[in-house]
């Protein structure tokens, strides 16, 4: 027996792999990329016994072994190359209970590749409310395999299904049907050209053009097979045709469902959550709840950790001796990441709550209903997907759009998809928000502020939908698309599986986001506290002359010259230099300097706002050193007019929700369409379309 046993985890999407593979491996995995591509690489450890244990490989979902996208390609790349480090030993496919006959057509394809597998019933727990029954015994008989029912939300079976692993070995390697026959003739003709493989791996090397060891598809037409195009669809055709009329036999006999005995709810309450009218109003009231709660829950904590960055910043220049590395961590590093850290109780909390509505199987309503308006603007309800997974970050969210098979439609989701607002927006919009939107209830429990939060994601998701259409009667392309969508059962979120979600998530954030203003503050605090000629370096002297014979305190006076020298510094002057191109937004110079950061990433703006304002602050013991207060008091230095008004605010909120500050994103969006042509179009058209948005808000809100 091996002590490492290798197990391919295989199954439809929603299906609760994912849950199966937590179940077995717990927290004891890893993510990953796949090689030479940026899909996601889930694998993990399961303990079998004292003495063995199995790496387990989670693949991308995929309805069939007849690869449609990127995602499925990596099924086969694995399943199909024994020189891959992941070939398995053991495939585990995974099968709902409730849709047990569309989730076999890919069990009877993977019991053809000539390893041993267990089908793994999920979700067995649910059975009797639906009126299930199945003869396990007869079953096994039929598909010639090792079946063991488990429903990974209770953790029942998953030591049977430990065990069914364990001993791989002794199960058949047999298919449980030959789809050969549909064409004896040609597959016939097709076994003798590589007899060192099965005729099923060859039909797969010829229909799908993959490579199986030293054999392609050029060296089986090389032995005389030729098939036009459409002679291969129809044959694949022919053949899931013939899968099914084997699964229909073999469920006949061995399970059946009793919709008299089923105690189920799901179809009335899909009646209301998809209605036409009802079911737009439930999403916008979810997400407004959702936002008003990430205002209300967060506050405590982020009131908290903001507080304590501010009396860092006081400790740091208490117990440090003067100087320049005191003025870089106290002024610079500090003030910098702490004016990012408090959002993350908020992000957690959006991650949370989008982690509860997938994991209750909501999301996918909200995909259904979806699609009907997305169809006007030259989408489909595929293109859903990523627009949605947009909200958390745009990057894979645009790598999702790899199972869009309709090449105009991919393309056209790829370019609007950074419209959606992302988590690295929520710094911006909830900071701008808590000083210019005042803190009122509507009706006595709406937060104003949430409301404002929300339309601001109804805005991004609109704005994308009208780019998506514009682009539709640009982009030609002949090709039909289909949408076809899986409802999965209602479940209750299971604990773990949200935590780990948003454990995962928000520290990708906090990791992702500490990484950048940590080398930015250093840079920002250098450029503010250094500066060329005569007015940086005797900063007193010109502010002396300046306030001469006026009545001004020494406070007053300290706060005037430090002002005066972060103006005249490096990072003053390149401020000063674009401030004529960003006043009419209603941004000082600034602000001009964070927005021009931010495009490293739209979620460094307050940091890089905070480490200028230390700079530029004359008390080391300032009380209100916490961002929000500083961003409050500013005012322009010639008018003593507030630099964040509502006018500005609002602004400024419109230029984050359209224009496209993320490097990342741009370097995706190049690799996904592989055109800078495009990758250029969508970082211009953005860039122009916030200005202009936030140009016309300012001038009408002033």
């Amino acid at each position: 027996m091996k002590k490492d046993i290798k197990v391919a985890l295989i199954g439809n999407p929603n299906v609760g792999k994912t849950s199966v593979f937590n179940a077995l491996t717990g927290l004891n995995h890893k993510i990953g990329n796949y090689p030479g591509i940026t899909v996601d690489k889930k694998s993990g450890v399961a303990k079998l016994d004292d003495q063995v244990s199995a790496t387990i490989v989670d693949l991308p979902g995929t309805y069939s072994l007849n690869a449609s996208s990127e995602d499925e390609r990596i099924v086969l790349d694995l399943l199909f190359d024994p020189t891959n480090e992941d070939y398995p030993d053991v495939a585990i496919v995974v099968a709902d209970i409730e849709n047990l006959k569309r989730n076999l057509l890919l069990f009877t394809q993977v019991k053809e590749l000539g390893f041993p597998t267990v089908l793994a019933i999920n979700m067995a727990d649910h059975m009797e409310e639906k009126g299930i029954t199945i003869n396990i015994p007869e079953l096994e008989k039929k598909l010639n395999t090792k079946i063991v029912l488990i429903s990974a939300k209770k953790k029942m079976g998953i030591q049977e299904l430990k065990d069914a692993v364990l001993n791989y070995q002794s199960y058949s390697i047999e298919p449980c049907l030959s789809a050969t026959t549909v064409d004896i003739d040609f597959f016939s003709k097709l076994a003798l050209t590589f007899t060192s493989l099965s005729v099923f791996k060859l039909w797969m090397i010829y229909s799908q053009d993959i490579t199986i060891g030293n054999i392609s598809k050029k060296d089986i037409e090389g032995k005389g097979v030729q098939l036009s195009e459409s002679e291969v669809k129809k044959l694949q055709h022919k053949k899931t045709i013939k899968r099914y009329q084997f699964i229909n036999e073999a469920l006949k006999e061995c399970y059946t469902r009793d919709v008299s005995k089923a105690k189920d709810i799901r179809s009335k309450v899909d009646r209301i959550l998809t209605h036409k009218v009802y079911g737009y109003l439930i999403f916008f009231a979810i997400m407004t709840l959702v936002f008003q709660a990430i205002f209300e829950w967060s506050s405590i904590p982020m009131d908290w950790i903001d507080g304590k960055f501010a009396d860092l910043t006081t400790w740091v220049h208490e117990v440090m001796e003067p100087g320049k590395l005191t003025d870089l961590i106290a002024d610079g590093i500090v003030p910098g990441i702490g004016g990012v850290m408090p959002f993350v109780p908020q992000i957690a909390i959006l991650f949370m709550f989008i982690s509860i509505l997938e994991e209750t199987g909501y999301m996918s309503r909200v995909v259904f209903l979806m699609d009907k308006v997305m169809r006007p603007f030259g989408l489909s309800g595929k293109s859903v997907v990523p627009l949605i997974s947009g909200n958390a970050c745009a990057i894979p969210a645009i790598m999702s759009a790899r199972n869009i098979e309709n090449a105009k439609e991919r393309l056209i989701t790829i370019l609007i998809t950074p419209f959606t607002t992302c988590s690295a927006r929520i710094p911006v919009y909830i900071i701008i928000i808590a000083i210019v939107i005042p803190d009122t209830r509507l009706f006595g429990f709406l937060s104003l502020q949430a409301l404002v939060l929300t339309l601001f994601y109804f805005i991004g998701f609109l704005t994308a939908l009208v780019s998506a259409w514009v682009l539709s009667k640009y982009i030609k392309n002949k090709q039909k698309s289909y949408f076809v969508i899986e409802m999965p059962n209602y479940r209750t979120p299971i604990f773990k599986n949200v935590v780990i979600n948003m454990y995962e998530k928000t520290k990708a954030f906090v990791v992702g986001a500490g990484q950048i203003i940590f080398v930015l503050s250093i840079v920002i605090w250098f450029l503010g506290a250094h500066g060329p000629g005569d007015k940086f370096e005797n900063a007193e002297t010109h502010v002396e002359q300046i306030y001469q014979g006026k009545q001004i305190s020494e406070e007053e006076l300290s706060e005037h010259v430090a002002s005066y020298r972060l103006e005249n510094s490096y990072i003053g002057i390149l401020g000063k230099s674009i401030e004529p191109v960003i006043k009419p937004l209603g941004y000082d110079w600034k602000v001009g300097i964070a927005v021009l950061s931010s495009f490293v990433g739209r979620e460094i703006f307050v940091g890089v706002l905070g480490t200028i304002y230390n700079v530029g602050s004359a008390d080391e013991n300032d009380e209100d050193g916490r961002i929000k207060e500083r961003m409050a008091a500013e005012v322009w230095s010639d008018t003593g007019d507030k630099v964040f008004t509502l006018a500005s605010g609002v602004s400024l909120m419109f230029f984050y929700a359209f224009a496209m500050q993320c490097t990342a994103t741009v370097a995706i969006t190049r690799r996904e369409t592989k055109s800078w042509k495009w990758t250029i179009y969508q970082l211009v058209f953005m860039t122009v379309f916030a200005y202009v948005a936030a140009l016309i808000a300012y001038q009408l809100l002033k």
